[in-house]
């Protein structure tokens, strides 16, 4: 009986994972398109629960109504496009976009994947800390600034009272004080590494950026096959490093080829793996080089391996 016990507690804690926000739980795999995903549908059968799209920092009276269009779950990557640095993100001076993506998210309603900055070790990303050559972009740029800068992104996003917004920006060693009282949301935090850094070097590798565990609902990765070995080990070795976090693709294709056994491959991961909430797919856009339509032998997997876990 006891190990009957302990058996039905492991397989509870797989199945639901706790938010650190305390959001709502997520009972099994969701998959997810970036594009057109009736036009993904026709092509796979998926039906496609989280819709991603990315924002610009300049992009915050749109919220509502990019929100709006990717029901019923959105999935939005916060960018910088060279507007704004992590360290002035951390010290508050982009505090009037976050404002409007906390009520954005919380008018919303329901569930909502926030994904700062993702990619951030990866140089062509201009808040990524490191040049393609391996120097380092300065002090506004580091990775101790882009952790505080995330901490502040995931604060203001999840919202609450002004004084508990503010207890919470002091604990986290972030500058500045929230000065009004924000709705509560139940958004999700997604921190979003490459497996590898590009530049590979040791101040640039994913755990370099990881902010802590009680800013980060979701760990995910971005995978892509583009011909030659895809990086699957770096991948495997993010998983294991945040055992505690349900683990996503929150971006995973096939970089203009048509290659079957990556589908496969990731449809094992899947199934080998209890702790993954999603994957979506980049992208269903007609005529992208990561388009299943020009790839027959993989759609044909898609359809047979991916399409039915989010069933």
């Amino acid at each position: 009986m006891r190990v009957l016990f302990a058996l039905v507690c492991v397989l509870v804690v797989v199945a639901c994972p706790v938010s650190a926000s305390g959001s709502e739980q997520v009972s099994r795999t969701q998959l997810g398109i970036t594009g057109d995903p009736s036009r993904f549908a026709r092509l796979t059968g998926q039906r496609s629960t989280i819709r991603h799209n990315f924002v610009g920092w300049h992009q915050g009276n749109a919220l509502p109504q990019i929100l709006g269009n990717l029901r019923p779950i959105p999935m939005v990557a916060l960018k910088t496009g060279g507007g704004i640095t992590p360290a002035a993100i951390a010290s508050g001076r982009g505090d009037a976009f976050l404002v409007q993506l906390n009520r954005a998210v919380a008018d919303f309603g329901g569930r909502v994947y926030v994904r700062p900055l993702p990619e951030m070790n990866g140089h062509w990303n201009d808040y990524c800390a490191y040049n393609r050559d391996g120097s380092a972009r300065g002090p506004q740029y580091s990775t101790a600034a882009f952790k505080k800068a995330f901490r502040r992104i995931a604060i203001i996003a999840r919202g609450g009272t002004a004084a508990k917004v503010s207890q919470r920006l002091r604990k986290a060693g972030v500058a500045g004080a929230a000065n009004l009282d924000l709705a509560p949301t139940k958004a999700r935090i997604v921190w979003n590494p490459q497996g590898f850094g590009a530049p590979d070097v040791r101040g640039n590798s994913a755990q370099a950026y990881y902010p802590g565990d009680g800013y980060v609902d979701v760990v995910a990765n971005d995978l892509y096959d583009q011909g030659f070995k895809a990086a699957w080990e770096a991948n495997e070795a993010l998983y294991a490093a945040h055992r505690n976090k349900p683990y996503a693709l929150a971006e995973w294709g096939l970089w203009g080829i048509d290659d079957p056994a990556f589908v496969e491959k990731m449809a094992a991961f899947v199934r080998s793996h209890g702790r993954i909430e999603f994957l979506a797919y980049f992208n269903s856009k007609s005529g992208a080089i990561w388009d299943l339509q020009s790839k027959p032998r993989s759609r044909a997997a898609y359809r047979r391996l991916i399409t039915p876990l989010g069933r």
